[in-house]
């Protein structure tokens, strides 16, 4: 359990203070957009109301959408301490529980999620933006599944 904690600590301190780095050092902005590498990495400002993508933006409060995420942190945590995990497990589970403490503070904090994180490629503009928290949620839950165990015996040969 350890591991775990040291990896929501550390996915939490790098979303937050890449945050302040591009927004806040930097001064990227609505108006001041940053080319890092064109077209594959770009900076570009971002308040993500809803879910990903912005989905339900408009209809969903804030209030909520922090406690759907803190309902499935706890739901992580109650599930790998009800079945010993091995350490990749441990480890995914806590950069998905600290990416999304990250973008529960940013809702905390501002009222929405700061992304400006912008990728394209091979002549497809992608007008999303997102940030450094959710790609340690999508890289915790997609490490869940590949290394996490229910504590169901497993059969051999299967």
């Amino acid at each position: 359990m350890k591991l775990l904690w040291i990896s929501a600590a550390i996915a939490f301190v790098l979303d937050q203070a890449s945050k302040y780095w591009v927004i806040h050092v930097l001064g990227v902005s609505q108006f001041n957009p940053i080319d890092v590498f064109p077209p594959l990495l770009n900076f570009r400002y971002g308040e993500n109301r809803g879910i990903n993508f912005g989905l339900f933006g408009d209809g969903v409060s804030v209030w909520a959408l922090i406690a759907v995420a803190l309902v499935i942190c706890i739901g992580v945590l109650w599930w790998v301490w009800r079945h010993p995990q091995g350490r990749l497990a441990y480890a995914s589970a806590g950069l998905l529980i600290g990416g999304a403490l990250a973008n529960v503070f940013d809702r905390l904090l501002y009222g929405f999620v700061l992304d400006f994180l912008n990728m394209s490629c091979c002549g497809i503009n992608n007008p999303f933006v997102f940030n450094v928290a959710d790609i340690f949620i999508f890289a915790g839950a997609i490490g869940l599944v590949f290394f996490g165990q229910d504590g169901r015996a497993r059969k051999k040969g299967a």
